[in-house]
């Protein structure tokens, strides 16, 4: 990995519910470095969008950030810990350092305000261009998306799924950040458009050197577009490792199994097998690993002790119990335990 971006360390996430304090993310530390692409897969409820909007701070109770450090590089290289910032701080920081590309363009769009006027109101919050100068780089933004400038009036409505998509990357990138928070950015669009809109994303990030955190559930989507992945399980981080090695040499059972659910294009057919039982109840956590009720390798450690996330190999990282150095863990393996 390239020097840190950002480093977080020990990151919590509580949510205060009438049947008690739920931890929605348990001590998540990850690094993110200088141009890198690092994803964050799990299926739904396992932490990732609730980690995007802490590291912006952009939670509201009865969610609060109960500890944790999130360390962001200057222009210096200084590491400078974000959750110290002050509220105004943090509204200077947002966009200017680190931006968000929302799960659904047509919910982070306002439907009844013209475009120009959504890029204008970003440029003039955070810099001190007037509204002639705001258009300006609007048009810029639009061109460096593929969207002609004569469209700045035009109403959200009026554009396609995939260039609401390409417009609200733009918003992203009008301050040009350091690092862009992309929460499922392809969202109901079909395969076609997300291969263009991954593609023009990988092209930006090219181009002007920023770093990217992708968050899907989509395993093989994200194998395809990022350097390094880290896979989530009740808010948990529970294995790391180059995109690769995540899809061919897992080493944690979760992991396998999300990369067993979708269909190889080339080889042999073969039948999917998907992960039985369901995802923890937050409100009854089990002694041990978090997986074990799913797990068909599942030993008695397994059941009394808690792994911390470890190192397995070089750049690989899992707090599965039977992890070893060299022994991928293979489906065959789970359906004959």
């Amino acid at each position: 990995m390239t020097t840190p971006q950002i480093s977080i360390r020990n990151l919590c996430v509580d949510y205060i519910t009438a049947d008690g304090d739920v931890r929605a993310v348990n001590d998540v530390s990850f690094d993110i470095g200088k141009g890198e692409v690092f994803g964050l897969a799990g299926e739904s409820g396992c932490g990732k969008s609730t980690i995007a909007f802490a590291l912006m701070r952009l939670h509201k109770p009865p969610a609060f950030i109960s500890a944790g450090e999130v360390y962001f590089a200057d222009e210096n290289g200084k590491m400078n810990d974000i959750m110290q910032l002050s509220d105004g701080e943090m509204t200077v920081f947002r966009w200017s350092q680190m931006s968000m590309v929302f799960q659904s363009a047509m919910n982070a769009l306002n439907p009844v305000i013209p475009i120009v006027d959504q890029f204008t109101d970003v440029i003039m919050r955070h810099t001190d261009k007037n509204k002639y100068e705001a258009v300006k780089r609007a048009e810029q933004l639009l061109q460096i998306v593929d969207i002609h400038p004569n469209r700045l009036s035009d109403y959200p409505h009026q554009f396609s799924g995939g260039m609401r998509q390409r417009l609200v990357i733009a918003i992203a990138l009008a301050l040009n950040p350091k690092l862009i928070i992309m929460d499922e950015p392809t969202t109901a669009l079909d395969v076609v458009v997300q291969r263009e809109i991954l593609q023009k994303i990988y092209a930006l990030k090219e181009e002007f050197g920023f770093s990217i955190l992708f968050i899907t559930h989509d395993l093989s989507l994200m194998v395809e577009f990022s350097d390094r992945i880290g896979i989530m399980y009740s808010g948990q981080l529970i294995e790391v490792a180059s995109a690769q090695d995540i899809l061919k040499n897992p080493y944690h059972p979760y992991t396998h199994g999300l990369g067993s659910s979708f269909p190889s294009l080339t080889g042999p057919k073969a039948a999917l097998i998907g992960i039985p039982g369901n995802p923890l109840n937050l409100l009854d956590i089990p002694t041990g690993c978090r997986f074990q009720a799913r797990c068909p390798r599942v030993e008695e450690v397994c059941r009394t002790t808690a792994n911390p996330l470890r190192q397995i190999e070089a750049n690989h990282m899992s707090n599965c119990h039977l992890a070893v150095a060299g022994e991928a863990i293979k489906f065959v393996e789970l359906e004959t335990a």
